[in-house]
């Protein structure tokens, strides 16, 4: 077994996370211009069909060029993993600089969606809101 390096990096970051539905965003967003990653794929590839609404704090800050990140997703689905995505870069931004933050709040970037699926009832035969049927005599 080869030993492990102890060497740390050195890079500063901004660590920022990012919740919706059962998805878990973690950021780690770098104060110069590189390569970003999520999951350790491209973004191109990660997010094939909504790449441009990933990129919208960045649009929205003018800060397409100054940052790149890091990202691992837990959870969810495709969806649920990029509104998470698009919430930890914009808490990352905001804590960067404070004069995003107006930015990105009066865009709703800021605004966290808490709507989670409904949990299942006892005796509801497996669905969250389906009744039993009655019987008819």
């Amino acid at each position: 077994m080869a030993p492990k390096s102890t060497s740390k990096s050195t890079a500063v970051y901004i660590y920022a996370l990012g919740r919706r539905k059962s998805a878990v965003a973690t950021v780690k967003l770098f104060n110069r211009k590189g390569e970003s990653l999520i999951n350790g794929r491209s973004p191109e590839n990660y997010f094939p069909l909504t790449f441009t609404e990933l990129n919208r704090p960045f649009i929205l800050t003018k800060a397409e060029d100054k940052f790149h990140f890091t990202a691992k997703i837990i959870g969810g689905g495709r969806n649920g993993q990029l509104e998470a995505l698009v919430l930890a870069l914009s808490r990352a931004l905001s804590k960067k600089d404070e004069a995003y933050t107006s930015t990105l709040s009066q865009a709703g970037l800021l605004t966290v969606d808490a709507r989670v699926r409904e949990r299942r009832m006892v005796g509801t035969g497996g669905k969250a809101r389906r009744k039993k049927q009655s019987p008819k005599r």
